[in-house]
């Protein structure tokens, strides 16, 4: 099975952006490096039942394993010690990031309740995009009636490109609904 996207992406949206930023090389043309999706569960302090809801959650939408993130150092006034689970997060390569995508940008993220685009205000500067989701139930993997707790989550798409212009101009060709 391959991406729909990933084949976009080699046909047409590259020769785009080779001709739109004047790149010298075919190669220069920025791409899609990875996703990594991140779900911090704070609630794990007290209660280690709450990790396993979002490991389940994280592990339907990206279909991979997931990876329990540990807490580095102890913080006294969150009642958090080292090395306690306080969240988990996935890395998306190759096929399953162009079919991640195309379910957020498609299905997910026309799903939110009163969306009206994403700003262009949260690149950091070296064409990397963040976006957080307030609602982890905006995928369709994700059954409302099996969710313990509704969870946000951090979607960082990084990518190739040099700054923040190419990033946006990648995104903008894979029809991400950014604000006007």
């Amino acid at each position: 099975m391959s991406a729909r996207l990933k084949e976009y992406y080699e046909t047409n949206i590259k020769k785009e952006l080779y001709d739109e930023l004047v790149c010298k090389n075919i190669n220069e043309v920025p791409k899609l490096d990875k996703i990594v999706l991140n779900m911090g569960v704070g609630e794990a302090a007290s209660d280690k039942k709450k990790i396993q809801g979002a490991i389940k959650d994280l592990t339907q939408i990206s279909g991979q394993k997931v990876m329990v993130t540990k807490a580095k150092k102890s913080v006294a006034t969150f009642k958090l010690r080292d090395g306690m689970s306080i969240g988990c997060k996935v890395t998306l390569r190759k096929e399953k990031m162009y079919e991640f995508l195309d379910r957020l940008i498609n299905i997910s993220l026309p799903r939110v309740r009163d969306f009206r685009g994403l700003s262009t205000k949260s690149f950091d500067g070296k064409g990397n995009f963040a976006l957080g989701i307030k609602e982890q139930i905006v995928f369709p993997e994700i059954n409302y009636d099996d969710v313990d707790v509704v969870r946000g989550m951090d979607i960082i798409i990084c990518t190739t490109a040099n700054n923040n212009d190419q990033g946006l101009a990648l995104l903008k060709k894979f029809n991400f609904p950014f604000r006007k």
